[in-house]
């Protein structure tokens, strides 16, 4: 028997680099999105709320510690209580949340390129994989979590000079907002399908929407925190600090919602079975 095939017409190249062709248990060649494919590679374990032993579910979670711990750091009367000092180790502290859950997202993106590779004994710390969007997505987002590191990692010194604030604290900072924009924009474009699409209805529009607005407010946060190489003047502190809030509350929404699209295959499954006095007898 001929294999049949399931596929969709897609406009462009690069939409078309956004669906991925999956070989289903029944011989059956599925169309199925990047993303959907990648976030649903096995079947989900655990709960929603709580699966500590699911790659997706610690995606989730250390985002959303590292968006809080942000979100505490931009707020200033925080920033008084505990001191200069305080305040820039939570943002670090916050970062390196930031860049677990961005590597262990750049691993299921490697992984869902070939599901058995996780499973060998000569797996490869780090993949080149160029001609996925989701591997760029990814891999961009983790680059920028790395300049987050550095960033909030030399801010803790204290007593910088003007130079170095502006070298070694603010231009990595504004390397890895780059880095978050460009990565949620493709990440964005996956989940989409396009750069315009209406899908309300689905988790993976509200993850990548709220998540590009995140990362669009960190960007305004680096303009505004511009620090002056001569005097060392951040350029516009209240905005910034409010625009960071501002990023890491859409990031924080988006990491929660990861969870629900974790097991949303699930929750369709159980909400198609038949209950009551529709249920089949035997």
């Amino acid at each position: 028997m001929a294999e049949r095939r399931r596929t969709r017409r897609v406009p462009g190249a690069l939409a078309a680099a956004t669906f991925t062709d999956h070989l289903g248990p029944d011989g059956v060649t599925v169309r199925r999105g990047t993303r959907h494919h990648r976030k649903h590679q096995r079947p989900p374990e655990g709960s929603t709320w709580w699966a500590p032993s699911a790659r997706g579910w610690w995606i989730a979670v250390l985002f959303a510690v590292g968006s809080v711990l942000f979100a505490v750091g931009s707020v200033p009367a925080y920033g008084d209580a505990v001191g200069a000092r305080g305040d820039t180790v939570t943002y670090f502290v916050g970062s390196l949340f930031f860049t677990s859950a961005a590597f262990l997202s750049y691993r299921e993106a490697v992984d869902a390129a070939s599901p058995t590779r996780h499973l060998s004994r000569q797996r490869r710390f780090f993949v080149l994989q160029p001609g996925r969007i989701d591997w760029w997505a990814t891999a961009i987002q983790l680059v920028g979590t790395v300049y987050f590191n550095v960033s909030t990692g030399i801010a803790m010194a204290g007593n910088l000079s003007a130079q170095a604030a502006h070298q070694h604290v603010w231009r990595p900072d504004a390397i890895g907002s780059v880095c978050f924009l460009v990565a949620s924009g493709l990440a964005w474009y996956e989940a989409c399908h396009g750069w315009l699409a209406w899908r309300p209805r689905v988790w993976s529009w509200w993850i990548t929407l709220v998540n590009l607005l995140g990362s669009i407010a960190f960007g305004v946060s680096a303009v505004a925190g511009y620090v002056n190489p001569v005097t060392g003047e951040v350029k516009n502190l209240d905005r910034a600090n409010m625009q960071t809030l501002i990023g890491a509350v859409c990031f924080l929404v988006g990491a929660v919602l990861l969870l629900p699209e974790r097991t949303e295959e699930q929750a369709r499954a159980t909400a198609a079975q038949p209950q009551g006095d529709n249920a089949p007898t035997v």
